[in-house]
């Protein structure tokens, strides 16, 4: 019995996924939920405290286990050679400058980005090790299992095989793009006959995935929060600015259909000019044109990748991982600018995802005729992550009266209506997403209808900039008769636009450009969320709601019953559902079950 355990080690975003003998991947989760902890910077994946239940539950005693991890052997050593050298002490980083250099970062937070992932690489696995040693300890009797390898995969071969092979396509090609890899910032793979090829691997310090964090910087918000994402939110809101546009475009050139970036002295006079025109309140409110313009860039340079993708390994499918992955912006609107003709983005595109590339490429290395998860079992399923346990639903009961248990039937009509009566509903089920974005089983609910509802939900429990959307989850059947070109969208990973004759129906939801965000939802990827949506029709004539993830501004998703009780009471939310469980703040609210 040899089961693979995947480790995201880059020294942000951490994450592991276990795969079985069979080659199902049976769990996936980021570290940032156990610890709650924002993208858990330099924490190892596999600590001792989340490691051990893991394997408790899934690995029989007497197994092997291999452990496999993101980025190449030769980049690990090179790491490891640089530290022996002691160019990742202290004195020796400080002594860099903070000036920006060719990476669209500044030369000393790269040398301290470059410090933090050799010391991700060497914790890899040690965790596991340990939570194995004390179970040798604790129990007098030989470790459950042993570890039998460890083994280490390229960062963006990693990216592209939780893509490629977790995505509903045979034969696809893939791009990859991020801040950086061992050789660069961007890749290209095509999938064949159940194996992964490489097609070309971009060389260059110059980033886009750096490039879209220095306009989050330049824009007043962080790249180092991951902030990202606001710039998308905001975009909408600014105007194209034809200065703007020209001063960004200083930064890059095509040469047919390569991509090249500025060198550093261009990138450090063009952050220069943008930080002198900026206005004086964008720390508080952000840059709205320059969020416009650097959103319209980065369609632009993502364009040249893609094109250069479909040149080099011609397909109808494509697959976007990395980091930049999570741009929905630009996926709604790819399929349009490019030849391909269908998408796939996987729920958890970033770093965190290659925790199940890394297993999977340590899978098919043990078996070489494996070519992936049976067709049955794609796309991959996004709900990977832990259960929630109902013991604390039960305990509040016993001091709560207005905590129940109504059973899945009874519980999905009481939420259906409070939604359709304007509540706020915290809505917890099954597993946990995989991935940045709530998807039904972490989420927090509302009626789209009210044009109010996104600012009371701001206001209330979100605690965060107006600006940024709400996303709408929609039963997949009625996805064409609201959105235009629509595509189904089970992760949330692309925008499209509502048509005219339904945006005044869910104003909640529709984005200042028109646009939602919108996850398709089915009774077969989630049977809980659908029959909600269902039920919430059957009351108002909407197969919509607003769904945002179950977690206040600043802290990762929920991850026991403990937190969703805690943010029931300290936020605005009026009824919390935990499985079959509901507990009301409104006595009036609930009804005789």
């Amino acid at each position: 019995m040899r089961f693979y355990l995947g480790l995201a080690t880059t020294f942000h975003d951490p994450a592991l996924a276990l795969v079985g003998p069979d080659g199902t991947l049976l769990f996936a989760e980021a570290t940032e939920r156990f610890l709650q902890y924002k993208r858990a910077p330099n924490c190892e994946p596999d600590a001792p405290a989340i490691i051990a239940p893991l394997l408790r539950e899934f690995v029989p005693p007497g197994s092997e286990i291999v452990v496999a991890s993101t980025w190449g052997e030769q980049f690990s050593d090179f790491l490891k050679g640089q530290a022996q050298a002691g160019t990742f002490d202290l004195p020796t980083l400080a002594a860099h400058p903070v000036d920006l250099n060719a990476s669209f970062v500044p030369e000393q937070a790269e040398r301290v980005f470059i410090a933090d992932l050799h010391l991700a690489q060497a914790r890899a696995g040690l965790g596991t090790l340990l939570a194995l040693t004390q179970d040798v300890r604790t129990g007098g009797r030989p470790p459950r299992a042993r570890v039998v390898g460890q083994r280490r995969y390229a960062h963006h071969l990693c990216h592209a095989a939780y893509g490629l092979w977790g995505s509903p396509f045979a034969e696809a090609t893939s791009v990859t793009v991020d801040g950086m890899g061992e050789t660069g910032a961007s890749a290209i793979h095509r999938l064949k006959d159940g194996r992964i090829e490489e097609v070309k691997r971009h060389r260059g310090r110059g980033s886009l995935g750096f490039l879209y964090g220095l306009i989050t910087d330049l824009a007043g918000f962080d790249q180092v929060k991951g902030e990202e994402w606001k710039i998308m939110g905001l975009a909408p809101y600014g105007r194209p600015d034809p200065d703007l546009a020209a001063i960004l475009a200083c930064l890059y050139r095509v040469e047919g259909t390569r991509l090249r970036f500025a060198d550093a002295d261009t990138i450090r006079g063009v952050a220069a000019e943008l930080l002198a025109r900026r206005p004086a309140d964008a720390l508080e409110h952000g840059w709205a044109d320059l969020a416009r313009c650097g959103q319209d860039l980065f369609g632009t340079l993502m364009d040249v990748l893609v094109a250069e993708a479909h040149a080099l390994a011609p397909s109808e499918n494509l697959v976007i991982a990395g980091g930049c992955g999570l741009n929905s912006s630009y996926n709604g609107r790819v399929l349009g600018r490019s030849p391909f003709t269908r998408l796939h983005v996987p729920s958890a595109p970033a770093d965190d995802g290659n925790a199940v590339g890394a297993a999977w490429l340590a899978y098919q290395e043990d078996h070489p005729d494996w070519s992936g998860p049976p067709e049955e079992a794609r796309p991959l399923t996004p709900y990977l992550g832990a259960r929630v346990s109902t013991t604390p639903m039960e305990r509040l009961a016993e001091q709560e009266p207005r905590a129940r248990k109504l059973g899945h039937g009874a519980v999905t009509r009481e939420a259906a209506r409070i939604l359709a009566a304007g509540g706020l509903v915290g809505w917890v089920q099954g597993q946990a997403e995989f991935g940045p974005r709530s998807l039904g089983n972490r989420s927090i609910l509302a009626d789209p209808r009210p044009a109010g509802a996104k600012d009371a939900l701001n206001a209330k429990v979100k605690y965060r900039e107006a600006f940024r959307p709400f996303a709408p989850s929609i039963l997949a059947e009625a996805g064409p008769d609201w959105f235009e070109d629509f595509a189904d969208s089970p992760y949330m990973e692309r925008t499209l636009v509502w048509k005219d004759s339904v945006r005044d129906k869910v104003p909640a939801v529709v984005h200042e450009d028109g646009t939602g965000r919108l996850q398709t939802v089915t009774a077969q990827r989630n049977p809980a969320y659908a029959a909600l949506i269902a039920a919430f029709r059957d009351l108002t004539g909407v197969p919509v709601l607003l769904n945002t993830s179950f977690n206040v501004m600043g802290k990762p998703i929920l991850h026991t019953a403990e937190d969703a009780i805690l943010m029931f009471y300290t936020t605005g939310l009026d009824a919390l559902v935990v499985e079959d469980w509901i507990v009301v703040k409104d006595p009036a609210m609930i009804r005789s079950a």
